[in-house]
């Protein structure tokens, strides 16, 4: 084979291995290549699956966000618009109110105007009326017209008067109610007395039932001897052991207790023995009433005293008011009286003697007739007196206006003295009748819807009608029914008018 063909086919076997080894390269380094490639896009499309993920959850976290805030924005508009609406109520309600407030005043309006319509109708019958009168007048005297023009300043100077006192009385209450409280207070301080509520003993006790027989004596001659010469009456009935003595002199009763109580002792019961007894009784009631009365003068501190007065001053010691033993209360009300004085500047011995004796009129006023007040002035005037003492005795319980400061610090230390708690009982149905009797009084004036009696008896409070009576009647009104008090009844110490007037406004908040 000669040798270029031998060339040529190792040549073509030589291109042929180099072209199967470039394309053996080439497919190794299109796979390699491939195979990168592939690796590449799973990488890509890892990264490309976790960057969608994270926007997802980026995209999810917006989207709560925008919800959440979305839901807030919600929740302030609806309490905004919840606000807007109770305003809006609120102001509706307003609005409202308002509209009523405002019907309700042209409803007054209306009322007012009605009111005016009938005032003018009122002025209009009124100026005919004063046309008529000043026709009528015309026609009159100048005497008659002088008279007419009296009557109606009269009329006009009442009111204007009550008003006035009423001004008066309340400035000078200001004033003296503080002063007059603290002498009153220092008063009473100073001066504690003894109080023991005495009553009337009428009855006496007997050892046994038989004795009522010999009390009685032979066809009732003892028991008439015995009331012929006391002046009292026996009474003797079903209760037992006992024996009623019922007059109405308290001294006549004690001669006669004690006459009494003396027979059963010495048990001979005759006209002979009785007579002896009751004179006896009677020297010794004396006696008693003396000393007593001596022994008032000396405490007080007033000698000088006709007998006559010392023998009258004895017979309040057994006399009573209300269970007050008389002559304690005056020895009281001269010690207080004094104190009284002493504190305002007043002679103190005026005062005491005028208090001792303010209730020297109860003595005899059995015997007179008349108020014990006026039977005491005049029994002070007849032993001469000044008027100053005289004073307090006449006007300690206000039937007399006190001419001079005495009366009326007498009367003031009456009342302290009667009114101190324990001084003073009654019988229940006589304090009930006088409550009844004080309401009746007040009931008795027009204008009245009602009144309480107070503070036992010392107070009556009257309920006036206030279409009826007005601001400046009441005090007319309190005047009256005290001066009608006055007249018609009995009552220690003073009796207390308030009269109430009530003013009621009424109105109602929509």
């Amino acid at each position: 084979m000669p040798d270029f063909l031998v060339v040529g086919v190792v040549a073509l076997v030589g291109g042929l291995v180099g072209f199967g080894i470039a394309l053996f390269l080439r497919r190794s380094f299109a796979l390699s290549s491939e195979t990168a490639a592939r690796a590449n896009g799973d990488r890509l499309l890892a990264e490309a699956r976790a960057k969608q993920k994270e926007i997802i959850l980026e995209a999810k976290d917006e989207a709560l966000k925008v919800a959440k805030t979305a839901e807030v924005e919600n929740r302030e508009r609806r309490s905004e618009l919840q606000r807007y609406e109770t305003r809006l109520d609120k102001k509706d309600e307003q609005l409202d109110q308002k509209i009523a407030q405002v019907d309700e005043r042209d409803r007054r309006l209306g009322l007012k105007e009605k009111d005016l319509d009938e005032e003018r109708e009122k002025i209009a019958a009124l100026q005919e009326e004063q046309r008529t009168e000043l026709a009528r007048v015309a026609s009159l005297t100048m005497e008659e017209a002088r008279n007419l023009l009296l009557e109606r300043v009269e009329e006009e100077m009442k009111d204007l008067t009550n008003r006035r006192v009423r001004e008066l009385e309340a400035e000078a209450r200001e004033r003296a109610d503080a002063k007059a409280r603290d002498i009153i207070t220092m008063a009473i301080q100073r001066f504690a007395a003894e109080h023991t509520a005495e009553h009337t003993v009428t009855v006496v006790a007997l050892p046994s039932d038989d004795m009522k027989g010999r009390i009685i004596g032979r066809e009732g001659r003892n028991i008439r001897t015995l009331e012929t010469l006391t002046g009292v009456d026996l009474i003797i009935d079903d209760t037992p052991e006992a024996v009623v003595v019922s007059g109405f002199d308290p001294i006549r009763r004690e001669v006669a207790k004690r006459a009494l109580e003396r027979l059963l002792v010495d048990g001979r019961i005759h006209p002979a023995r009785i007579e002896e007894m009751v004179a006896k009784a009677k020297t010794e009631i004396d006696q008693i009433m003396k000393e007593a009365a001596e022994a008032a003068i000396y405490e007080v501190g007033i000698p000088g005293l006709h007998p006559d007065l010392v023998k009258y001053l004895g017979r309040l010691h057994f006399r009573t008011s209300y269970g007050q033993n008389v002559l304690r209360h005056s020895i009281e009300v001269a010690h207080v009286a004094g104190m009284l004085a002493s504190e305002s500047g007043y002679d103190v011995q005026t005062m005491k003697r005028s208090g001792l004796l303010h209730d020297i009129g109860k003595a005899i006023d059995h015997e007179v007739e008349g108020a014990h007040t006026v039977i005491g002035g005049e029994l002070l005037k007849r032993y001469g007196f000044p008027q100053t003492v005289i004073d307090g005795v006449v006007g300690h319980h206000g039937d007399v206006e006190p001419v001079t400061m005495t009366g009326t610090l007498i009367s003031a230390a009456d009342a302290i003295s009667a009114a101190r708690p324990g001084a003073r009982s009654e019988i229940v149905s006589n304090y009930l009748q006088r409550l009844q009797e004080l309401e009746g009084v007040a009931n008795s004036f027009d204008g009245v819807e009602k009144s309480f009696a107070i503070q036992a008896g010392r107070e009556i409070r009257v309920i006036v009608k206030p279409d009826q009576v007005d601001d400046l009647t009441t005090a007319r009104l309190s005047r009256d029914i005290a001066q009608k008090i006055q007249e018609t009844m009995q009552y220690p110490g003073q009796v207390k008018v308030t009269v109430i007037r009530e003013t009621r406004a009424v109105e109602y908040a929509k």
